[in-house]
C-alpha cells in the first residue's frame, strides 16, 4: 500500500477517533505557560499537566498529530540535518494517549492492528523492544499478539525506561520497528549492529506506572497512563517503500521547489535536504509567534535561517530565495494546519527581512572564512575566530561548524565558549524538569472562581500550605496559603496580576498579599491576625479598587491590540503583557519603531472605542468555534476546549479568562506612556488608563509649562521658541569646530617640527590638551601629508578617558601596521581598538598611563622600522 504523508495522518487520528479517543489539535511549538521547554519537542507536551495530575480534562483518552522541534537547548538535532536520512528540526510526532484509562494491553493491541490492519504492513517484517524487567508487556507481544519470541527482544533503561525527570512519573516503553530487508545493512535492536539502517524504529509505547521517589524507589501510580509517539516522516518511508525520510512525497516537492527557485538540478545535494527541512521549522516558528531576534528562541529562529541560506549559497543561489518556498509548504501541509495558510504573507515577509539582512554579511564573513582556512595549520579551527565570525558577521557557531566539517576540520568550541559564554547562554535555556516532582506544591482542589460577578463571597477552607507543606491550620502571625472551594478572587494569568484583598474568619481576618494558581487551585497568600483551619467558613472579599483598575487596563490592552492590528498589518501579535492596577505593559512583534504620528493614531483609535461605550460581550465555546468566529488567541497561553471568548463591539475579539470592565467607557481615557524596542521584531508599549491617564496628562502639561517657562515663551509657541534656540546652538558649535580645526592645524605644525627620527623615518609622539577626539582623524591625515613619510601617535584624555590614533603613511606600512601599534599603546591605558594598516584607534580608561602607551608604541615603531 502506498500512502502520501497527509493519508497517514488523517489515517491515524481517524483510527483512534473510531475507538473513543478525543482527537486534538496540534498545539504550538511554543510550550503554553511552560518556561521549562524551549519547543515543544515531543507529542506528549500539550498533555503534561494531565500526565502530572495538574490538570482535568473530560475526557481520558487522545489522538494528535503534534508538531515538534528539536533545534535548541537539550533537544537538539540541528547539525546532524541533512547529513543522515532521519534526522530533523521539524517533524510531526503521531500519538496516541490514555489518562488513567486503558493501558499496555491495549495500547500494544490498538499499535498492532493499525500497522497491520490499516497500513497493512507484513507482521513478520515488525520487530518489538520491552524492558529488560517488564514480562507483562512481553507476554502480552508473545502470548496475545503472537509476536514470535526469536523478534522480541528485551532492551535496559537507558533506551526502554522513560522518566519525566530525576524525579516523578515513568515507565517502561516498548519500541516497534521496521524491517527493512537483508539487503540492508543492520542488525535487531540490542545487537552491536543496531545502528544500521535495516530495522528502523518506527513507534514508542509509553508506560507510565511508577512515581519515582527521590531515594530511586519506584511507588506505582494510582492511575497508569499511555503515552505513545509514531515520527510521520519515518512511517511514511516506510509506506513509501523508501529508506530516507528524505525521499517521501513531502520533502520530494519541497526538494523540487527549492531546487527550481535556487536553479540547480544537483537533485542529491545534502543542501538540499537541509534547506528543505529548514523552511518547514521556520514557517512553523513564525506561524507561532516567534520572529528572528539575539536571544532564546527567536536566536535559534535566526540560526536556522542563516543556515538554510548559506546552504542556499553553496547551492549557487545568487539572490533571495528562501521566503519563495513558503507557498509550497503550505500547499503541503496548510490542509493539516491552518495557521500556514493564515500566516503565509507574515511568515515569507519575516523570512526575506531575515534573509536579505543576512546576505549583506554573508559573502564577507565567507571571504574572511576562507582566508582563515587557506593559512590554517593543523585541523582545528581557532574559537576566537569563530566568535569574530559571530559577532562581527552575524555567523551562528554551528554554520561555522558546517563549513569547517566540509573541509575535513573541527571547531574549537572551548576556545569559543570562553569568549561568548553569555551570548551562548542566551541560546540555550536549561530545561528545569530536575525539580523534584514530589516536592512540587500540589493541591487536589479545583477551585471555583466566583470573580466575574462578584467581588465578595462565601466559601470553605479547603487546603493550608505553610512554607510548602500541607498543614491543617495556619496560626495567627504565620504566612502561608489558603485554598478556597470557591473565590471572587482572580489567580494571575495571561499578564493580569493576582488579586488583593482579605478572608475574613469571625472577628478575625487574613489578608490576601497575592492569588496565584497551583495547578487548578486557586491559592491565596498572606498571613492573618487568627488561627485558620481546614473546613472554616469565610467571607472572602477581593480589593475593590485595586480591581477596577486591573479591569480598565486590561480592557484596554485588547483595545490596543485591535488598534496596532489595524494600524500596523496583521502581522502583529502579541508577544507578552502585563496587567496591574497601575499600568499595562504590550508586547508586540512589529519590525522597528512605531513613529510619533502613529502613536497619536493608536491613542485616537483607542479613545474613540472607549468613548463608543461599547458593552463587553463574553461567551464560552469550543475553541475551534472561536477561532473560526474571528477571536485572536494570545501567544505563549494555554486553552482549554472550552475558551471564553472576549468581545468588545465589532472592533475586538479575544480569547481572555481575564476580568474586564462593563462597557469600555468605564475605561475613562487612554495615554501611551512610552515605545520601544525590547528584542529584535519585538516593541513595546506601556500605557495608563482612567485617573492614571488624567495624572499623566497633567504631569505633561506641567512639565511643558515649566519648559516655556525656562524658554521664556508661551506653551503654544514653545516648539518655534525651542527650534530658535537648537539653531543657535548648533551655529555655535559651528563655530567652536572651526576654531577647535585652526587650534589644530597651528598644534600640528608645531608637531611636525617636533618629529623625531627613528630608522631614519619621521615620527611623531605626542599628548595633546584641548583637541577633541573626532579630530584627531583629520589631524592624522593632515601630519602624514606633512610627514610624506613617518608614523603617528597621538593621545588625548578628558573626563578620565583616553583616546589613541595611529597613522602610518602608506609606504611604511608593510614595516608597521597602525593596528598592531595602536593596540600595543592601548594595552596600557586598559583599553583595545583597531582599524586599517594605514590609521586605527583605541580607548582606555587610565589617562595616568598616557606616558607608557607613547613609550610602548615608540619601542614598537623603533623595533619595527630599525629592522
Amino acid at each position: 500500500m502506498n500512502m502520501t504523508s497527509a493519508d497517514i495522518r488523517e489515517a491515524f487520528l481517524a483510527f483512534f477517533a473510531e475507538r473513543g479517543h478525543q482527537r486534538v489539535a496540534s498545539g504550538s511549538l511554543i510550550p503554553g505557560n511552560d518556561p521549562t521547554l524551549l519547543f515543544t519537542n515531543a507529542g506528549m507536551v500539550p498533555f503534561k499537566d494531565v500526565f502530572l495530575g495538574d490538570e482535568q480534562r473530560d475526557y481520558n483518552r487522545a489522538t494528535s498529530s503534534q508538531r515538534c522541534l528539536r533545534a535548541g537547548g537539550k533537544h537538539n538535532d540541528l547539525e546532524n540535518v541533512g547529513y543522515t536520512a532521519r534526522h530533523h528540526t521539524f517533524f510531526e510526532m503521531l500519538g496516541n494517549f490514555s489518562f488513567g484509562d486503558y493501558f499496555k494491553r491495549e495500547a500494544i493491541q490498538y499499535a498492532w492492528e493499525f500497522l497491520t490492519e490499516v497500513l497493512q504492513l507484513p507482521k513478520d517484517k515488525l520487530w518489538v523492544t520491552v524492558f529488560t524487567e517488564d514480562d507483562e508487556a512481553y507476554d502480552i507481544w508473545a502470548k496475545e499478539i503472537g509476536v514470535p519470541e526469536s523478534r522480541i527482544s528485551r532492551i535496559g533503561a537507558k533506551d526502554n525506561f522513560w522518566a519525566m525527570g530525576d524525579t516523578g512519573p515513568c515507565g517502561p516503553c516498548s519500541e516497534i520497528f521496521f524491517d527493512h530487508g537483508e539487503e540492508v545493512w543492520g542488525g535487531p535492536p540490542g545487537t552491536p549492529e543496531e545502528d544500521g539502517d535495516r530495522y528502523i524504529e518506527i513507534w514508542n509505547l509509553v508506560f507510565m506506572q511508577y512515581n519515582r521517589q527521590a531515594d530511586g524507589e519506584l511507588r506505582p501510580l494510582p492511575k497508569p497512563s499511555v503515552d505513545t509517539g509514531m515520527g510521520l516522516e519515518r512511517i511514511a518511508a516506510v509506506m513509501q517503500k523508501v529508506h530516507s525520510n528524505y525521499e517521501i512525497d513531502l520533502f520530494k516537492a519541497l526538494i523540487e521547489a527549492a531546487a527550481k527557485v535556487i536553479g540547480t538540478d544537483d537533485w542529491e545535494n545534502k543542501s538540499l535536504r537541509v534547506i528543505a527541512d529548514h523552511i518547514r521549522s521556520c514557517s512553523f516558528l513564525i506561524a507561532d509567534g516567534v520572529q528572528p531576534s539575539n536571544e532564546g528562541r527567536g536566536y535559534v529562529l535566526r540560526r536556522i535561517i542563516r543556515r538554510a541560506v548559506r546552504h542556499g549559497n553553496l547551492l549557487g543561489a545568487t539572490d533571495v530565495f528562501f521566503y519563495k518556498l513558503v507557498p509550497e509548504l503550505v500547499k503541503q501541509m496548510g490542509a493539516a494546519y491552518p495557521e500556514l495558510k493564515e500566516k503565509e504573507k507574515v511568515i515569507a515577509q519575516a523570512l526575506l527581512r531575515e534573509e536579505e539582512q543576512f546576505s549583506k554579511t554573508l559573502d564577507r564573513g565567507l571571504a574572511i572564512l576562507q582566508d582563515a582556512l587557506a593559512g590554517l595549520s593543523g585541523n582545528v579551527l581557532p574559537g576566537d575566530l569563530v566568535f569574530k565570525l559571530y559577532d562581527t558577521y552575524g555567523f551562528p557557531v554551528d554554520l561555522t561548524a558546517d563549513i569547517a566539517r566540509e573541509q575535513g576540520l573541527t571547531v574549537d568550541e572551548a576556545g569559543f565558549a570562553a569568549a561568548m559564554e553569555q551570548q551562548r547562554q542566551r541560546a540555550q535555556q536549561a530545561s528545569q524538569f530536575g525539580v523534584d516532582y514530589n516536592e512540587r506544591l500540589k493541591s487536589s482542589q479545583r477551585s471555583e472562581f466566583t470573580g466575574y460577578q462578584l467581588l465578595g463571597d462565601q466559601s470553605e477552607v479547603a487546603e493550608l500550605f505553610s512554607e510548602g507543606e500541607p498543614v491543617n491550620e495556619l496560626a495567627a502571625g504565620q504566612p502561608g496559603i489558603v485554598v478556597l472551594s470557591r473565590t471572587p478572587f482572580y489567580a494571575e494569568s495571561g499578564g493580569q496580576v493576582g488579586d488583593t484583598g482579605k478572608l475574613l474568619v469571625g472577628a478575625g481576618q487574613f489578608t490576601v498579599e497575592d492569588t496565584q494558581y497551583i495547578g487548578k487551585a486557586i491559592a491565596h497568600h498572606g498571613r492573618g491576625d487568627v488561627t485558620l483551619r481546614v473546613g472554616d467558613q469565610v467571607t472572602a472579599q477581593v480589593d475593590a479598587g485595586r480591581r477596577e483598575a486591573i479591569k480598565r487596563n486590561h480592557s484596554a490592552t485588547h483595545l490596543l491590540h485591535a488598534a496596532l492590528r489595524n494600524l500596523l498589518g496583521d502581522h502583529v501579535t502579541q508577544k507578552g503583557s502585563l496587567v496591574s492596577p497601575e499600568r499595562l505593559r504590550f508586547d508586540f512583534s512589529h519590525y522597528e519603531a512605531v513613529s510619533a504620528g502613529q502613536l497619536d493614531m493608536l491613542e485616537r483609535q483607542v479613545n474613540e472605542e472607549i468613548a463608543s461605550n461599547h458593552e463587553l460581550a463574553t461567551e464560552l465555546m469550543p475553541i475551534e468555534a472561536a477561532k473560526q468566529a474571528g477571536a485572536m488567541a494570545l501567544f505563549g497561553e494555554k486553552y482549554d476546549d472550552q475558551v471564553r471568548v472576549v468581545q468588545m463591539g465589532n472592533y475586538s475579539m479575544e480569547l481572555c479568562g481575564g476580568t474586564h470592565v462593563k462597557q469600555t467607557g468605564d475605561i475613562g481615557l487612554f495615554r501611551i506612556v512610552s515605545e520601544a524596542g525590547i528584542a529584535s521584531g519585538v516593541r513595546r508599549i506601556d500605557a495608563v488608563t482612567g485617573s492614571g491617564a488624567i495624572r499623566f496628562t497633567q504631569q505633561q502639561t506641567q512639565q511643558l509649562r515649566q519648559a516655556a517657562g525656562l524658554l521664556k515663551a508661551d506653551p503654544t509657541h514653545l516648539a518655534e521658541r525651542l527650534q530658535q534656540q537648537l539653531d543657535r546652538s548648533k551655529a555655535l558649535e559651528r563655530t567652536i569646530t572651526e576654531l577647535n580645526q585652526k587650534l589644530a592645524a597651528q598644534a600640528g605644525g608645531d608637531l611636525v617640527k617636533s618629529a623625531k627620527k627613528i630608522g631614519g623615518h619621521k615620527v611623531i609622539l605626542a599628548q595633546l590638551e584641548n583637541v577633541e577626539s573626532k579630530a584627531l582623524r583629520t589631524m592624522v591625515d593632515d601630519l602624514k601629508n606633512q610627514l610624506g613619510s613617518g608614523v603617528v601617535v597621538l593621545a588625548v584624555a578628558a573626563e578620565g578617558k583616553v583616546s589613541l590614533i595611529a597613522g602610518v603613511t602608506k609606504d611604511l606600512t608593510n614595516q608597521i601596521k597602525a593596528g598592531d601599534l595602536i593596540n600595543l599603546a592601548a594595552a596600557e591605558v586598559g583599553g583595545k581598538g583597531g582599524g586599517r594598516p594605514d590609521m586605527a584607534m583605541a580607548g582606555g580608561s587610565m589617562p595616568e598611563h598616557i606616558p607608557q602607551a607613547l613609550a610602548a608604541a615608540q619601542k614598537h615603531i623603533e623595533s619595527s622600522l630599525d629592522s
